[in-house]
């Protein structure tokens, strides 16, 4: 599929804002705006393996579209809920454990970057990666 590979961050925007909502104090967001993510993604029929590579850890995660499961964002911020497959699109809805609120993520590949939308409390963030 056509987000097979292995994709390293190039540049935010709004991150900052984003993660100032999300409620990840100064220190942290500075941290993570130079974090070097590194991601590397495949895919077997409905199953996805993401391997996240930065400064902070390194994490595998594995998901089935459509399937619920519970996710640690690097600050320590639990979510819960799936990820489905429209048209070119990977949507990620998500309600965070400890408040409710929801956290939408959407991975698309577009000139042949990989960019990645998040979206939480009416704060938009993109964060756009490279194919290695």
């Amino acid at each position: 599929m056509a987000f097979d590979g292995t994709w390293k961050v190039d540049r935010n925007e709004n991150y900052d804002k984003f993660m100032e909502k999300m409620g990840v104090n100064v220190v942290k967001r500075k941290l993570a705006a130079h974090d070097n993510l590194k991601l590397t993604i495949t895919q077997e029929g409905n199953k996805f393996t993401v391997k996240e590579s930065s400064t902070f850890r390194n994490i595998d995660i594995v998901f089935e579209l459509g399937v619920n499961f519970t996710y640690s964002l690097a600050d320590g911020t639990e979510l819960n809920g799936t990820w489905s497959l429209d048209g070119n699109k990977l949507i990620g809805k998500f309600k965070r454990v400890d408040n409710g609120n929801e956290l939408i993520a959407v991975r698309e590949i577009s000139g042949g970057e990989l960019i990645q939308t998040y979206t939480y409390e009416g704060v938009e963030a993109k964060r756009i990666f490279k194919k290695e």
